[in-house]
């Protein structure tokens, strides 16, 4: 008897120190020379990667983060996402614009997804993108208007498809007129999009048709992240953690000790995941997503950005914040 209590304390400080060494390891916090602050990171490799934030600022990477460049761009919008389709090809959006590479991020091309003239009186911006392939792309976002005082509300969502690689685009009808945030595509026919109050849209035909799952929630979502087609997350607002193992037919509400407002959610693989958001705050999970461990990120700045792999990370936020993680 007495030896299986002792096995049964030993294993107890074990887990408690497993959970102590996932809370304190990785992250080293440094700040970038940017106009206000960074809210998107994308890493084609170890070496490349790009950061991006208020008045068009891009920042790229060719030594790992040791230093940072910036690159031009002839926009004064914020950038809202970066997103690469492989190590050649990528995407981001600034307000109603969007930019597009084809050699890594060396030279980018502006591209129009809206015409001004269709939207009189309101403006559209763009908060996120994705190519599902090479021709099969999408911008999501809202319709402002500007009222008395400067007081800007959303009138509609938004979202632009292109079938021909961006040369032309046509919106897509929604069942909401719901400010949308984000959205992810794990194939040419599968996708999601989170938004105000707790709206997650799903399409399952290459995004002609978006329908509303439940996802037991009124908290604003800002971030969904798919790792194939069965299982997904959705962060938001008072510290929402969402979990499905059904794409979405299904959404599991994921308690944690934690209430700050989440802003993205990343996976390096099928067990290990990040979430960020406000003032430096970074849960880990080890166990696909049902339990959460808070790291030291050595920063109080929100978070707005996470990229995450098998062997590092990268997080950015307010200030020109830029923030490191390796194993």
């Amino acid at each position: 008897m007495f030896v299986s209590i002792k096995i049964a304390v030993f294993a107890f400080i074990l887990s408690i120190s497993a959970s102590l060494v996932l809370a304190q390891s990785g992250w080293t916090s440094t700040r970038v020379e940017s106009p206000g602050d960074l809210i998107a990171v994308f890493f084609t490799s170890s070496e490349r990667g790009f950061i991006a934030g208020d008045d068009g600022y891009l920042g790229v990477t060719r030594d790992g983060g040791r230093t940072w460049t910036r690159e031009p761009l002839n926009v004064k919008g914020n950038i809202t996402e970066i997103y690469f389709r492989n190590d050649d090809n990528g995407y981001l959006v600034a307000g109603k614009d969007m930019f597009i590479t084809k050699d890594g991020g060396r030279s980018w091309q502006k591209t129009l997804i809206v015409k001004t003239s269709d939207f009189r009186g309101t403006t559209p911006e763009f908060l996120s993108i994705r190519f599902a392939n090479k021709k099969l792309g999408f911008a999501i976002g809202s319709v402002l208007k500007v009222y008395k005082d400067d007081d800007v509300r959303v009138i509609d969502s938004l979202v632009m498809r292109t079938n021909n690689g961006g040369e032309d685009w046509s919106r897509v009808i929604l069942p909401t007129k719901a400010e949308l945030f984000h959205m992810d595509f794990v194939n040419d026919e599968r996708g999601w999009i989170v938004g105000a109050d707790g709206l997650i849209l799903t399409t399952d035909d290459s995004g002609l048709n978006w329908t509303i799952q439940k996802s037991h929630t009124t908290k604003d979502l800002y971030n969904i992240f798919f790792r194939d087609s069965k299982n997904g997350f959705a962060v938001g607002e008072g510290g929402t953690v969402l979990r499905t193992e059904n794409g979405g037919e299904n959404w599991e509400i994921i308690k944690t000790a934690f209430p700050k407002t989440f802003l993205r959610v990343d996976f390096a693989d099928e067990k290990n995941g990040w979430i960020v958001g406000k003032d430096g705050i970074i849960l880990r999970s080890s166990d696909k997503g049902r339990t959460w461990i808070k790291q030291e990120s050595n920063t109080k700045e929100d978070l707005y950005g996470l990229f995450m792999t098998k062997k590092y990370g990268w997080a950015v936020g307010a200030n020109g914040t830029v923030i490191e993680y390796q194993r």
